[in-house]
């Protein structure tokens, strides 16, 4: 079942449930998918529609952080969507993960003492294999650790 569809039945039980703002919530992240979809012009792969959740609790999250103290308005909404959208987003990789996707990588490359100099290299193998699975700066601190 696609998240599309999962976001949807839950849009439809918050309806039945009279829960306006969970419904409108769930509603926005459904239009985010939906044209996530149109903009490709196929269905999204489970991967690509993580990106998209991921993105949206993303820009949450600096709607948040960018709004007025005195508007707690625009920051409880925010605040709400991102809690009803964490519901749909997946678990992030943990640090251990994160280092065993860095190992991989650096035995494809045929790399053994990774240094400051190979970073861009690394990175650009790295970023696509844990796109929407960990946060970039988790993924920058994990490799810096790892780097002599």
């Amino acid at each position: 079942m696609s998240k599309i569809d999962v976001v949807r039945a839950a849009m439809v039980e918050a309806m039945k449930a009279k829960d306006k703002e969970r419904k409108d919530a769930l509603s926005m992240l459904l239009s985010a998918l939906k044209n996530g979809e149109i903009d490709k012009r196929e269905p999204l792969t489970e991967d690509e529609e993580n990106a998209v959740v991921k993105k949206e609790i993303k820009q949450l999250k600096e709607t948040y952080e960018s709004a007025p103290a005195d508007r707690d308005d625009i920051r409880s909404e925010a605040q709400f969507r991102m809690k009803i959208y964490q519901e749909f987003a997946p678990e992030d990789m943990n640090p251990d993960q994160i280092r065993e996707v860095i190992r991989q990588v650096l035995s494809d490359l045929g790399i053994e003492e990774p240094a400051a100099k190979d970073k861009g290299r690394i990175m650009k193998e790295l970023m696509p294999r844990v796109k929407g699975k960990a946060d970039g700066k988790a993924v920058n601190q994990v490799l810096a650790s790892m780097m002599h």
